[in-house]
Parts: C-alpha cells; structure tokens; sequence
C-alpha cells in the first residue's frame, strides 16, 4: 500500500496526506473498514446501526470526514471493538506519517472467511474454547509435538 506524500496543513500540528486528507482520519477509516469487512457487515448494515448513511460509511472510511468521538463510540459499539482498536498501529512521531498497510494475512480470503465464521459464534464460551484449542494447536505445531511434524 503506498501513501501520498505528506504536507503540513496550515496552522494544524497534523500531518496531512497531499490530496487533503488527514493520516489520522484516513488511519482509523482504514481500521473501521477492516473491522466491517471482517465481522462481516455491509456499509449500508454498519450505516444503520449508528443512524447515517452508507455514503457517509464510505466518507468515514476513506478518511475524507472526520469521525467526532460521539460517533466513534458508536463504531466501537456496533463493531464490538474498544474506541482504542481504531488507533491500534497509528503512525506515531518516529514512523514519518506514514500509514502502516495491515498485515498481509488480511489480503487473503481464508482469513477474512476465518474470522468471519469465528464471529457467527454468538456464544462467547464456545469462541472462547475455540481460540484456545487453535492457540494450542499452533503452539504445539511450533514446537514440533504434531505427529505430523517430523513428516
């Protein structure tokens, strides 16, 4: 993913990305967008959920509107996220402004069908058991404990 190059708005402290729009703003539209996509909810879904319209989902998304903080933690609750997943990996001071792409595993499909079928469980227990048994697994995996690890 590659960014505009930054600007300084006039009388802001904010870095801004060349076409106007703020990293800021443009870092959390990516993060709301990234958690619609994976609990699976459309823009018009998420829009009626915290009363606006998709247009102004897609607005919100691609950082061209501010979100105030009123309707931040209404994303947060419709998205079941804390407010502070939208500033998780915000590009601080040492990072030049840049915007960090998420992680490359969020490009596949296998992932966002994983997540997204992790999320259909509405019993927390049940998600709970199931994290902890892919955890596990995983961790037996790396330490060579499969029966299949030694091939």
């Amino acid at each position: 993913m590659t960014t505009a190059p930054l600007v300084r708005a006039r009388g802001r402290s904010r870095a801004k990305l060349a076409a106007g729009l703020d990293v800021i703003d443009a870092h959390i539209g990516l993060r709301v967008k990234l958690r619609r996509t994976l609990a699976g909810l459309s823009q018009s879904a998420l829009a009626e959920r915290v009363g606006v319209t998709f247009q102004q989902v897609q607005k919100y998304e691609n950082g061209a509107t501010s979100i105030s903080a009123a309707r931040l933690w209404q994303l947060a609750n419709a998205l079941d996220v804390p407010v502070s997943f939208f500033f998780d990996g915000l590009p601080g001071a040492g990072h030049g402004g840049e915007l960090a792409p998420p992680p490359p595993e969020f490009d596949r499909r296998e992932t966002l069908e994983l997540v997204k079928c992790y999320y259909r469980l509405t019993h927390p227990a049940v998600r709970h058991r199931l994290f902890d048994l892919l955890k596990a697994t995983v961790s037996a995996l790396e330490a060579g404990d499969s029966p299949h690890a030694g091939g």
